[in-house]
């Protein structure tokens, strides 16, 4: 299939170079190349990035690479590589050779000089790439929790508007979902904030919202995009509604149970209230960029999920219902980052709604949710050596 592809793409027509040199601010590094089965020139990652003051993580099948505060995401064994939720072709793959991550050397001849021709020049008679810039700016001091500033994270509270949400049976007169989501989101951006992280909120106010405008608002610089929303069961269906009570969180991926199907059915449920001109058009291109974002995220929703899980077990009366995965929850589905659904309680069970009307126990819920998204970042920060990426760019 690789061969195929490399054969379609042209593959590379001239014999590589011996070695490449890195010149920047700090010194100068020769990086030797090599060539794959096909001819095709390669250069070591770690090599690479070390001369560059950049970082590497890899985690099958992707290897993520940093330089300059910018994320370039390699498919291994496939000639394509994401920047900017863009998917490019390359005239060779990524590749693991003995453990070790070997990068095609188009990414220096051609990527870092066409996105960032201000900062790094390839000089092809002498084959060198020269970092023409100052060097990076030192790293920022960590916040009292540990994380480094910069990071963002999206608060969705779900519904709003002419979408009132599930319509909590056991909540006062008059109050739906959407209030309540509402509520948290507010307390939750003040906790956030307090840990000095910045917000995005997709509403603060009793607004309607399109899913795709909500999803939109965690873009390439937002860490994590949390839509919370009230869980509800019909009585028609669930004589037992009454002793059914807990929190869970949702993800995007194919593992869909009925419980899952039954959320997705009931939170997609806003669609309804969306005009023609609220719904987003879909190219074959978004349909390639969600299957790759459900892979490449899933594990840090699962990880993210997990962590509001436990933390918020501490201070719930119901049930620590898990993470489960869905390909039908029309938010999950639009966004292109991290992403969890949280189902915070069921308005169909007296105790937790009542949980979920108190202002104290709100506040408390809001900080340990807080709390679980730090936890996240600080993993997030350790897993892809976040120091060499949160920078001030000079």
């Amino acid at each position: 299939m690789i061969t195929l592809m490399l054969a379609l793409l042209g593959g590379p027509a001239d014999p590589p170079p011996a070695s490449l040199v890195v010149s920047t601010p700090r010194g100068e590094t020769r990086i030797e190349v090599r060539q794959d089965e096909m001819g095709g020139a390669l250069l070591s990652g770690p090599a690479l990035v070390a001369a560059l003051n950049g970082s590497l993580t890899r985690d099958d099948p992707w290897t993520q690479v940093v330089i300059a505060r910018q994320s370039f995401h390699f498919l291994l064994g496939a000639p394509l590589y994401r920047f900017n939720d863009r998917i490019e072709t390359l005239a060779v793959p990524a590749m693991v050779v003995s453990d070790t991550v070997y990068l095609p050397f188009q990414f220096v001849a051609e990527v870092l000089p066409r996105f960032f021709g201000e900062r790094y020049r390839y000089e092809g008679s002498t084959v060198r790439l020269v970092e023409t810039g100052p060097p990076p700016a030192p790293v920022v001091p960590r916040l009292p929790n540990g994380l480094l500033p910069g990071h963002v994270v999206t608060i969705d509270p779900g519904h709003g508007g002419r979408a009132p949400g599930n319509p909590g049976k056991f909540f006062p007169r008059g109050v739906k979902e959407k209030h309540v989501t509402l509520e948290v989101g507010l307390r939750l951006k003040e906790e956030l904030e307090r840990r000095g992280i910045t917000v995005r909120m997709t509403r603060t106010a009793d607004t309607f919202v399109p899913l795709a405008a909500r999803a939109a608002r965690c873009a390439q610089d937002c860490d994590l995009f949390v839509s919370l929303h009230v869980d509800a069961l019909d009585p028609r269906r669930r004589p037992d509604y009454r002793s059914i009570s807990g929190f869970s969180s949702y993800i995007i991926g194919n593992e869909n149970t009925e419980d899952a199907d039954r959320v997705a059915r009931m939170e997609n449920q806003a669609l309804r209230y969306e005009t023609s001109e609220d719904l987003p058009s879909h190219s074959a291109l978004d349909f390639i960029l969600r299957d790759l974002q459900m892979n490449e995220y899933l594990r840090e929703s699962e990880r993210a999920g997990a962590l509001m899980q436990q933390h918020v077990e501490k201070i719930h009366p119901g049930e620590n219902r898990g993470v489960h995965q869905s390909n039908r929850l029309a938010v999950l589905n639009l966004g292109r980052r991290p992403a969890v659904l949280f189902e915070m309680g069921y308005a169909t069970h007296r105790g937790d709604a009542s949980f979920l009307m108190s202002p104290s126990r709100q506040k408390r819920l809001a900080s340990a949710i807080a709390d679980a998204i730090v936890a996240y970042l600080l993993e997030f920060e350790r897993k892809v050596g976040v120091d060499q990426a949160i920078r001030t760019e000079p």
